[in-house]
């Protein structure tokens, strides 16, 4: 697996003009006659000492007026004893659904509902425990709402 030294030069362009792997292993087979398997290729390419570039990042497009204009997820009308929930648009990681809630008293959280659709409560205020009202509030809002998101 040597390469001459002219060789050499023309596969380290290669990889610094951001070649990848699987390509540069053809290019070497089609060009310099030497079929490598995969790890082969890697090692040459450590033999060499040139390190393959990382693929850029696509771009992201610039949001449309309309995409801009478009409301985050709203709040739930207050239930009865003021206590008001949003669902995350991103669900915690290991929660079936999730999101935040604020009670009457002005104290709130995030809630959740693990894969096994127990409730989970953590307040933002270290041993906070909302009312028994509150708490029940809480359940006909989430239900109301997990209901009209079709859940």
């Amino acid at each position: 697996m040597q390469l001459t030294a002219e060789q050499q030069v023309i596969a380290r362009q290669w990889i610094a003009e951001g070649m990848k792997l699987s390509d540069f292993q053809k290019r070497v087979e089609a060009d310099f006659g030497l079929k490598l398997t995969y790890m082969e290729t890697r090692f040459l390419v450590d033999d060499l000492k040139v390190l393959p570039k990382d693929p850029e990042p696509p771009k992201k497009e610039e949001p449309k007026a309309e995409a801009a204009a478009t409301p985050a997820p709203a709040p739930t009308e207050p239930a009865p004893g003021g206590v008001s929930l949003t669902v995350d648009a991103v669900t915690r990681p290991g929660t079936l659904v999730s999101g935040r809630v604020t009670f009457s008293d002005g104290q709130g959280g995030m809630w959740y509902l693990d894969q096994y659709g127990r409730p989970g409560f953590g307040p933002d205020t270290k041993g906070y425990r909302p009312s028994q009202t509150d708490m029940q509030d809480f359940q006909m809002a989430l239900e109301k709402e997990l209901m009209r998101l079709g859940m």
